[in-house]
Parts: C-alpha cells; sequence; structure tokens
C-alpha cells in the first residue's frame, strides 16, 4: 500500500479523512463527518472513525498506510503533535498527534492546515514547478504556508506563518477587536470570515443602512461573506465601503510578507477570497500598491488550484 497515503483534515466544525495516491495526488476514497463535540476526545474518535472509513472505502486497513498527515485549523508545535491553539475547537496544549497515534495504530504528523495546503498546491496544484512560494488562504480564519527551497518553513516551534495574526491597524480610528486566539487587534479578527460575519451583524443591529439586511431577508443568522458580496454586486455603498477596508488590511499584509520573503509564486484561496470576488480585487489592488517593486519583479500570483482539497492532498503527503 505504498501508493497510497492518508490525509486528514480538522476543521472547527467537520472533519474530512482521504487516501491520496502518492504519484498523482488523486483521491482514491474520502469520508467527511460534523464533529458533534469540540471535547479533544470526541474529536480525536471522530477523526479515527472517518480515517477507517476513508481506509475501507479503498479496501485498505489503517495501520497498512504507515503513517498518517493531520493538517489542523490552529497553531501546531511542529512535530511534537501538539496543539498550542485551535481558536475554532476552543482548544489549548492539546496533544493531537499522541492521541491519533494510539487509537489508530501508526505515526500522526499533525501540521497547521495552511502547511498543509501550501504542501498539497507546491506538490500538485497551482505551485508546481516552483521552489519559492507563499500561500495565503481567507476562510473563516485567515493563515499562510509557506515554501523555502521546496521545503516548507514551520519555524523554531512550528508556529511559521500566521499572517492571521499578525498585529493590524483598526480601520478608521476604531478600537482593535478580539481575535478567537485570545488576542486584539489580529488580522483574522478583521479578515476572518467568521469575525467578519459577526462584525456585519454587529453593524445591523446597530442599524447600518445597507441591503445585506435584504440579502439575508432580515435573518442575522444568515449574514456572511457571501451576502456582504451580493450586497456589494448590487451597488451597496456599506458593503463597498466593508471590502475597501477588508481589502486593504489584507492586501496590505500579504504584501508586506511578500516583501519579507521574496517568493517566486503567490497562490491566494480560501473560501472568504474566492468567493467575494469583489474583496478579491480590493486585496489585488492594494497588494499591488504595497508591495516593494524588487519583491513583486517576476512574482507570479495564482489562484489555489486544489480548493478545498488542497489541506487532504497536502496533508497525506506532508513530510514526516
Amino acid at each position: 500500500m505504498a501508493r497510497l497515503a492518508l490525509g486528514i483534515d480538522l476543521g472547527g466544525t467537520n472533519v474530512r479523512a482521504a487516501l491520496v495516491d502518492r504519484d498523482s495526488g488523486r483521491i482514491v476514497a474520502a469520508r467527511k463527518s460534523p464533529l458533534g463535540s469540540r471535547a479533544p476526545e470526541a474529536v480525536a474518535a471522530a477523526v479515527v472513525a472517518a480515517a477507517r472509513e476513508a481506509a475501507a472505502a479503498a479496501g485498505v486497513e489503517p495501520g497498512q498506510l504507515g503513517s498518517a498527515g493531520v493538517g489542523v485549523a490552529g497553531q501546531c508545535l511542529g512535530v511534537s503533535g501538539v496543539v498550542a491553539n485551535a481558536p475554532n475547537l476552543g482548544w489549548r496544549d492539546v496533544p493531537l498527534g499522541a492521541m491519533l497515534e494510539r487509537a489508530l495504530g501508526l505515526p500522526a504528523r499533525v501540521a497547521n492546515d495552511l502547511f498543509a495546503a501550501a504542501w498539497g498546491e507546491l506538490r500538485f496544484g497551482a505551485a508546481r514547478g516552483f521552489s519559492e512560494v507563499l500561500v495565503v488562504f481567507a476562510g473563516s480564519g485567515v493563515g499562510a504556508g509557506m515554501v523555502v527551497r521546496g521545503h516548507l518553513v514551520e519555524g523554531a516551534r512550528g508556529v511559521a506563518g500566521e499572517i492571521g495574526h499578525v498585529r493590524v491597524r483598526p480601520p478608521r480610528g476604531g478600537a482593535p477587536r478580539r481575535c478567537g486566539c485570545g488576542q486584539t487587534g489580529c488580522l483574522e479578527a478583521w479578515a476572518g470570515g467568521m469575525n467578519l460575519s459577526a462584525r456585519v451583524r454587529e453593524d445591523l443591529q446597530a442599524g447600518a443602512a445597507t441591503a445585506v439586511r435584504e440579502v439575508v431577508g432580515g435573518d442575522l443568522a444568515r449574514v456572511s461573506p457571501a451576502a456582504v458580496e451580493e450586497a456589494f454586486a448590487r451597488g451597496d455603498a456599506y458593503a463597498r465601503d466593508l471590502w475597501e477596508e477588508i481589502g486593504e488590511l489584507l492586501g496590505t499584509a500579504v504584501a508586506n510578507a511578500v516583501t519579507l520573503l521574496n517568493p517566486a509564486r503567490l497562490i491566494l484561496g480560501g473560501g472568504v477570497l474566492m468567493g467575494c470576488p469583489g474583496l478579491a480585487a480590493a486585496v489585488r489592488r492594494h497588494l499591488d500598491a504595497a508591495v516593494s517593486p524588487s519583491a513583486a519583479a517576476g512574482l507570479t500570483v495564482a489562484q489555489a488550484e486544489l480548493g478545498d482539497d488542497a489541506g487532504l492532498v497536502g496533508a497525506a503527503l506532508l513530510e514526516r
């Protein structure tokens, strides 16, 4: 079974497990399960169940696969397997790797989900042929993965690339917003999809005049970045100003990262960026305006090719 590898993508609400062909990056079998509880033991059990189901669908036993790769939406401490901080799960210092190794009976490599996505895009996606790559995703949160000389950059403790937790100046002179990580003023507190939706709900409750209210039929539970994008497409001034504000924050942060790292390839992805072209255009405009010309020379920018599968494929193929 050397050609098959087990990849797991653990988010805040679902776990996905897949058997991936090492040679082609093709997903041979996959299973997705909702997380009924976010308690570490319950999540580990859901991960193991999904992994076993995916393996069974491919006609193998998990123990035959040699190892498992796990991408987690959180800060992971390198090869220790410890998830130091996963805001969407409410975790602090959870030894997920050891838990999964005991349950699955095979080594488990735990890494940040954007590390996994970057590796997937490098091997079989939009970063093929490049050795210096920066991958930035804006979805429910904001994160980045970096490849230098063909290898993932994880940092001294495994928490490199946390672009979502760099501090940014509050737009319009407002007060810093609290991030799920527990700090205030993080980029993710403004540009992450969950926090962005919460901010729009607050504005609507405060009486903001915007077509977003019409888009969601007055139901604040339906507020999402997609609803803001729909209002933007209708010419709504609130949505236009919000996308300009968030586009400047995110675009400038990405520009600074490009200036610092000088990648040859920048890959942008994530559900918020890919699902909101008005926001994506603002991000790109501010990125182009803020990046150092010397770092921009020769840089190519592309959308992620593997979509939601980038993390699964990359996790399966992570360097052990």
